[in-house]
């Protein structure tokens, strides 16, 4: 006598949930492949073809105006690394002390310093150097960065922190996005600004272009960093092009809000390498400078610290007769870019339109008005109509960024969690010359596998519960 319909279907649940369980046991033996371990393991042993892999711990903001500063007390420039070196060395095990590789860089205030008086610039580069070389780390020395290396190691932090040269997949794999996805990236300090991007063509002056290699794979860059086009020196150029101008010892000053007034000592702001000229004899010593809040006057002033003229029947020119190929592509502004938009409120992508009515809406204000708005910010708060009108017209008028191109612009601090600035992509090129220690590794499986895994194992859950229900509610009848 044959089987009956309701056995034959208890015993095809059985045989199914036997072949998928089987089936997943099988896909469980499949040999998996060997990964490194993602970016919360050290980078001295965590590397991805030659470079290292890292995440941020600590941003630690230096006490004082910086190395460079120090041209008076030069063992004062090593003392005011002291307090960041301490809280670094708190997160560090001990016993890792001795073995973490300490660099310093040092960038376009040094620079400056280095031309101005290269005998204070090494006397300020041994007394860092003492302090580093007695803590407690590996320290590997101080080293004054070239402005177009200060470009590529920002634009290397920017593209590092969006995932854009190498990402840690949820297939357990390193990969490496398309070059399309690359950013490219704008840096303002207090001294020098750069502009870092991947051209869509080739790089026609070689003297703008970075060669790298990261991850695996080789990367060309047109880069360039203007010297004394920095916030700080822009400001003092401003400041000397209007007494130069209009000599005399009240200062109108159209960048400044009306009704600002105060006294300057006109010496100091001759005595910077970007300043090209003598102050007039007819002036006193100290200078009354006054506010009119003339956001039109503002930007003439501004431009005369450009040579747009020649770039005039150039192409491929964005001023001061450097060459620049065409923009392409996103890009994130930082540094004294995104703290000007910021306290401005023009970081959410406005249109360049608004941008430009705001910066002017801004300078036209009282100053009293002003002050009252922003209490406690005394000590910038005079120089943001400045610096604004000064960043729309270096990334309109200078590097060429249009109505249409605009919104390719992100002012950003931070990008992927890792703040912005040059000094991740400098660790991070720097760990090629690191040997690395046997890398922690993990296991993975294919996406595929893992599918195919999980979808058996339900069916044979599936198929068991099955035979179950059938056993009690259909067999028994």
């Amino acid at each position: 006598m044959g089987l009956s319909r309701k056995e034959q279907v208890f015993l095809a649940l059985l045989g199914a949930s036997g072949v998928s369980g089987l089936t997943a046991l099988i896909l469980l033996l499949v040999e998996a492949t060997s990964v490194l371990l993602p970016t919360d393991i050290k980078w001295l042993a965590n590397k991805e073809n030659g470079t290292g892999v890292v995440s941020q711990a600590l941003a630690c903001q230096v006490e004082g105006p910086g190395i460079s500063s120090y041209t008076s007390n030069a063992a004062q420039a090593g003392e005011s690394l002291q307090g960041c070196l301490e809280e670094a060395l708190v997160l560090i095990p001990e016993a890792q002390h001795r073995k973490t590789p300490t660099f310093l860089g040092a960038t376009a205030g040094m620079r400056l310093l280095s031309r101005k008086n290269s005998s204070q610039a090494r006397d300020i580069f041994a007394a860092v150097t003492q302090v580093l070389g007695r803590s407690p780390v590996d320290f590997w020395g101080a080293e004054l960065l070239a402005g177009q290396a200060e470009g590529a190691f920002g634009w290397i932090t920017v593209n590092y922190g969006l995932g854009t040269l190498v990402k840690y997949s949820f297939t357990g794999e390193w990969i490496q996005p398309p070059e399309e996805m690359l950013v490219g990236a704008l840096d303002m300090g207090g001294a020098s600004t750069q502009i870092t991007f991947v051209p869509g063509g080739p790089i026609l002056d070689k003297s703008t272009q970075a060669d790298f290699r990261l991850y695996g794979s080789d990367y060309s860059v047109y880069t360039h960093s203007y010297l004394c086009f920095g916030r700080d020196q822009m400001l003092s150029r401003l400041l000397v092009g209007l007494v130069q101008s209009r000599p005399a010892a009240l200062l109108r000053h159209p960048c400044y809000l009306s009704g600002y007034q105060t006294t300057l000592a006109l010496g100091p702001l001759y005595e910077s390498p970007c300043v090209h000229a003598t102050p007039p004899l007819s002036l006193p010593q100290n200078l009354t400078v006054e506010g009119t809040g003339n956001p039109g006057a503002c930007v003439s002033a501004i431009r005369e610290l450009f040579n747009f003229s020649s770039c005039q029947g150039q192409e491929d020119c964005a001023f001061d007769g450097v060459y620049q190929p065409p923009l392409r592509g996103q890009f994130y502004a930082f540094s004294n870019f995104y703290y000007t938009f910021h306290f401005l409120n023009l970081t959410s992508r406005q249109p360049l339109s608004t941008v430009n009515a705001t910066i002017w809406e801004f300078c036209q204000r009282p100053w009293k008005l002003v002050e009252a708005s922003y209490p406690g910010q005394d000590r910038w708060l005079r120089d943001y109509c400045a610096s604004g009108l000064y960043i729309l017209t270096l990334l309109h008028e200078g590097y060429g960024f249009s109505e249409e191109t605009w919104p390719s612009l992100e002012f950003r601090k931070q990008a992927g969690g890792v703040d912005i600035g040059w000094t991740l992509g400098y660790m991070l090129n720097l760990t090629g010359m690191i040997p690395a220690d046997a890398p922690a590794q993990w296991r993975a499986e294919s996406y595929g596998v893992w599918v195919a895994k999980v979808v058996f194992m339900v069916l044979a859950l599936v198929a068991v519960v099955g035979a179950a229900l059938v056993q009690l509610f259909w067999l028994q009848d």
